[in-house]
């Protein structure tokens, strides 16, 4: 097998990216799972080994010796190379292992974006990695496509599978994978076998110090106890009502108040339940979304969703595997391209809708924009005209989420008549969708979500039952209701900053004059304006403000034990409102997203959620929401009819403006055409 000249090779590569590369479950979207602290051994015992296979440094089971502190040019190795040059005593290869141990997560950090920036791994949003595909010939003949990653794991199957000697550097990498106990989720493995990858891993001097170093670390019982935990500090009842934040149903505000006074993880109550674990801050931001994939699954919150529509399950709630190959499946429809290859359609349907409009109108924010954005939403996503029905099913949706995710109303409030008709309204939207997609009525007609939903259920009827349809089909157009919410909110804020609105109305002017803007038309140096209006407006006022999860697996977080089968909220945009993150939060500042402030550049800015079930077309929703903004400066002038110092808003079951808010249509500037 011939690699191709663009394809980096092996050697090319660092060893913590080799192991990571080897780590790596395609099926599952992230890396065999290696308790925290046996991977940071693991990794660390992988840059020293590159340290001595590069002439930096000489070990053997008693001691490590530096026999070179030049620079070696890597960013992974060099730091590690100057601690160990800076130390005066000598110590074994065990002690600089678990020395450099707590660095490994930065480590890991920077050769996972290595990976991706050399295009050896490709990073899908929710932080899930896959293979980057290189071509790879081996004869004339035929072709076929080989990954790096897929190479480095190869190698392992041809050294464990094999009688042949190994050069020194599989050696290491074997007793390293070996060291961090996977080779038996990677193969099926025998006696035989076993021996030979316990063989292999000790034919290095170097190899076999690492590999008894790290299992000699991983063993060590002070590491597998728990350290000693702070008690999770309680807010009372008391001062929950006198919160203002919680009064005006700002609830990012609420939890940046409260971790302000009580630190990043604090208890609420809750009536005749156990109290929520709160998790506020860049920090827990961070962990949450790097690990708490390991320790935290979302189920538990969503059966009572998935029962309400009649299923066992749904992309909400599955975690792992399941939950990465459903995203693989629907993500497609999900892409950019799905809006920019129907550019007419959506604007010739916005105009439609917008025709309806009289100047002198005053509407309430989820009135004027949720139908909006359905009679675009609903013809791209499921082919179909729903605009008769959106009103009763995004009723029927925000009843069940009340009920069985927030359980703010009673059980039997999915009981009442207007609950029952509502319900069967969003059944005949099911039916609708599927009697639109027979594969009759399908011929030449753009792929949407429906079909790439049939197209799961037709391959793997087990995966995806006919009995667990309901739940996307029913639930879908929430994402009229979503960005119909944000695009209210973003409206706000404009027209609150009268300077602003007049930049995003000049940018609109300039993309309409010669006609309707085309995808190449809406780079973000064209919208630039009206981008950081939005971003800024998902800051100040994100439609869903956290994530709950439960316990799955005990961990300590900053000092802090959650335990198992604690209700946790990740309370993602409470860093939105700490001064630490965005000086002066309070603050609508479009700026705050221009270099060289790039204030949003890290975790604290999350207004799509953070980790496996981040927003899985959040690519699209920027665009599309841009693309209304655009047409709404463009073809009116609107105001508020009344003045806020803050957007009033229902916080419950997600934040959107109340119907107190209301626009005002004052003029009509262009025709709709």
């Amino acid at each position: 097998m011939i690699m191709s000249p663009n394809t980096p090779s092996a050697v090319d590569l660092s060893l913590p990216e080799e192991l990571l590369l080897a780590l790596l479950n395609e099926e599952s979207g992230y890396f065999h799972q290696v308790p925290g602290w046996n991977l940071n051994c693991a990794i660390a015992g992988a840059a020293l080994a590159d340290l001595s296979l590069i002439g930096r440094i000489d070990t053997d089971l008693e001691s490590l010796t530096l026999l070179d502190a030049t620079e070696t040019g890597h960013p992974l190795l060099d730091p590690i190379l100057k601690e160990i040059a800076a130390e005066q005593e000598s110590h074994n290869t065990r002690y600089w292992i678990e020395r450099l141990a707590p660095r490994s997560e930065m480590v890991i950090s920077q050769a996972l974006n290595a990976l991706v920036r050399r295009e050896i791994l490709d990073h899908h949003p929710g932080g899930f990695y896959t293979f980057t595909r290189h071509l790879r010939r081996g004869d004339t003949s035929q072709a076929e496509e080989y990954s790096t990653g897929e190479f480095v794991k190869a190698r392992l199957t041809r050294i464990i599978f094999a009688d042949e000697i190994p050069e020194p550097r599989d050696a290491i990498i074997v007793a390293l994978v070996n060291a961090c106990d996977v080779f038996h989720l990677m193969y099926l493995l025998d006696e035989e076998i076993e021996q030979r990858i316990q063989f292999v891993g000790k034919m290095d001097l170097f190899g076999a110090a690492i590999g008894e170093a790290v299992a000699g670390s991983i063993a060590a019982p002070v590491f597998r106890q728990p350290p000693l935990t702070k008690p999770i500090p309680r807010v009372s009842y008391l001062e929950m009502a006198r919160n203002r934040h919680l009064r005006a149903g700002r609830l990012p505000a609420l939890f940046a108040s409260l971790a302000e006074k009580h630190g990043p993880v604090y208890q609420v109550p809750r009536p005749f339940q156990e109290p929520l674990i709160v998790l506020a801050g860049l920090q827990m931001n961070q962990w949450a979304h790097r690990q708490g994939r390991m320790y935290m699954r979302s189920q538990d919150y969503f059966q009572g969703v998935n029962e309400a529509y009649g299923a066992a399950r749904s992309i909400h709630s599955m975690d792992g595997a399941d939950h990465f190959r459903y995203r693989k499946a629907i993500q497609p429809a999900y892409a950019r391209s799905t809006l920019t290859n129907r550019l007419d359609e959506t604007y010739d349907n916005a105009r439609r809708h917008m025709a309806s409009w009289q100047v002198g109108d005053s509407i309430p924010a989820q009135k004027m924009l949720r139908p909006l954005l359905n009679s675009q939403v609903s013809p791209l996503l499921t082919s179909t005209d729903t605009q008769d029905l959106i009103h009763d099913v995004l009723k029927h949706k925000m009843r069940v989420l009340n009920v069985a995710l927030a359980n703010i109303l009673p059980q039997f409030m999915l009981r009442t008549p207007v609950a029952k008709r509502r319900a069967r309204v969003t059944d005949e939207l099911v039916e609708r969708t599927l009697q639109a997609h027979t594969p009759g009525q399908r011929v030449g007609k753009p792929r949407d979500v429906v079909d790439e939903y049939l197209s799961l259920h037709g391959s793997d009827s087990q995966f995806l039952p006919q009995t667990d349809l309901g739940v996307p089909m029913g639930t879908m157009l929430m994402a009229s209701m979503y960005m119909g919410d944000q695009l209210g909110f973003a409206l706000y804020w404009m027209t609150k900053h009268p300077e602003i609105r007049d930049r995003v109305t000049a940018e609109a002017d300039a993309l309409f004059a010669n006609g309707d803007p085309t995808d190449a038309d809406l780079t973000l140096e064209n919208i630039d304006v009206t981008h950081r209006v939005l971003m800024e407006s998902l800051r100040m006022s994100p439609i869903v403000p956290m994530a709950m999860r439960t316990v799955m697996n005990t961990v300590v977080v900053e000092g802090y034990e959650l335990p198992l089968g604690a209700s946790i909220y990740i309370a993602n945009t409470a860093a939105h409102y700490m001064e630490d993150v965005f000086p002066d939060p309070w603050k609508f500042d479009i700026d705050r997203y221009l270099p060289p402030r790039n204030e949003h550049i890290n975790e604290g800015y999350s207004p799509y959620g953070l980790g496996t079930h981040s927003c899985l077309g959040f690519r699209w929703s920027e665009l599309h929401l841009a693309l209304n903004l655009l047409m709404l400066t463009h073809y009116f002038r609107i105001e508020l009819n009344k003045d806020f110092g803050d957007p009033p808003m229902d916080p419950f079951p997600s934040q959107s403006p109340s119907n107190k808010l209301k626009f005002r249509i004052v003029e009509q500037r262009h025709e709709l055409k």
